[in-house]
């Protein structure tokens, strides 16, 4: 990392002389900065605050309650990535439920889930969509594809969610003051910057588009801070090798043709308007929560005394968590926060527990 860019943002925050607070909205930007040690590294007067831009973590218990009721069902196999096995839904997780004889499966894609589909035509396959715009693409050419090649016993359970209205959302909610969004690289390959400028017009937040690199974290901080002091909110892209200002057109298209916008519900976060994407009506063959519609779970409840929905919101921290390296950790999780390798709590709990100021 250069030297004269630490220099700048020590200079920048100097010159702004009052605290400032950045949410990197992304969980593997939180990874890096601990691993990297780029926290060590920010002025007195700058925090990191981790964000929702973990898809695991905000998937709501309805939703692991429903795909737990499915798995349940005779000749289904529900196939998920790893990383959903062990989040907690209000009766057990997918990993308890695979115990007690429920066939879930691990897989590496969706294309994966579509191949055991045509493979073994006797079972149900479902795939778990959850995840952001980065995955949306490939799970929506499944959907295409099965619908065109007739693979009528695959079917996707669809929790897929859209980052730009959940940051539209946080400054909103009024109890946290964010100062500048480190916006995500990998969702910014698929949507383009353009899609954060309605954050900078409403909000008057600055937005730059980070790498995963501490070098490219660092040059995106100092960004933000140039805009913080001179008044500024725009949308910028540190990450150019990947990002540009309209995105992959090609992914974009897709998913509109597959899916279409709808509201939805993040943990921590409650209903965002038009923060999710569902299935379109041409599509519903292939859509698990039609094709399995007698399935009624019961209503979902959360785990006394876990705070992370107020930890995705940037409101608090690992550490004011009574459950916290006690009761939660990461071989026996209570929050979905804990559970994901790109959870805050398991950040924390991976490189620093007694960090409290960032």
């Amino acid at each position: 990392m250069k030297n004269d860019i630490i220099k700048e943002m020590l200079s920048l925050a100097g010159t702004i002389g009052r605290p400032v607070k950045l949410m990197e909205v992304c969980g593997t930007h939180t990874m890096a900065a601990f691993r990297t040690g780029l926290r060590s590294l920010l002025p007195e007067n700058v925090s990191l605050l981790s964000g929702p831009g973990c898809p695991v973590c905000v998937t709501p218990n309805d939703f692991l309650d429903l795909a737990i009721a499915i798995a349940e069902e005779p000749d289904v196999v529900i196939t998920t990535f790893g990383d959903m096995l062990k989040v907690p839904g209000s009766r057990m997780s997918l990993e308890h439920a695979k115990a007690r004889g429920a066939d879930v499966r691990v897989v590496y894609s969706p294309l994966d889930a579509l191949n055991m589909a045509k493979e073994q035509p006797g079972k149900k396959i479902v795939f778990l969509g959850v995840g952001f715009e980065t995955t949306a693409p490939t799970v929506a050419w499944t959907i295409k594809e099965a619908l065109q090649s007739g693979v009528a016993n695959y079917s996707v359970l669809c929790a897929h969610k859209t980052i730009p209205e959940a940051m539209l959302a946080l400054p909103a909610g009024g109890d946290l003051r964010i100062d500048g969004f480190m916006c995500p690289g990998h969702v910014s390959v698929i949507i383009g910057a353009k899609a954060y400028e309605p954050i900078c017009a409403r909000h008057h937040i600055p937005c730059v588009i980070a790498g995963f690199e501490a070098a490219d974290m660092a040059r995106a901080i100092t960004m933000i801070l140039r805009q913080i002091a001179g008044s500024q909110a725009k949308v910028e892209i540190e990450y150019t090798r990947s990002v540009t200002m309209e995105g992959n057109v090609t992914a974009q298209d897709l998913c509109s043709e597959v899916f279409e916008k709808s509201d939805a519900q993040w943990r921590g976060l409650g209903t965002i308007p038009d923060s999710g994407l569902k299935i379109r009506d041409k599509y519903a063959a292939h859509d698990a929560q039609k094709t399995f519609p007698e399935i009624k779970p019961t209503p979902s409840a959360s785990e006394h005394g876990c705070i992370c929905g107020d930890i995705l919101r940037g409101v608090k921290l690992p550490a004011d968590c009574p459950l916290f390296g006690r009761k939660c950790t990461p071989s026996s999780p209570i929050g979905a926060c804990m559970v994901s390798s790109e959870g805050t709590c398991a950040a924390y709990f991976k490189y620093t527990r007694r960090d409290k100021k960032k």
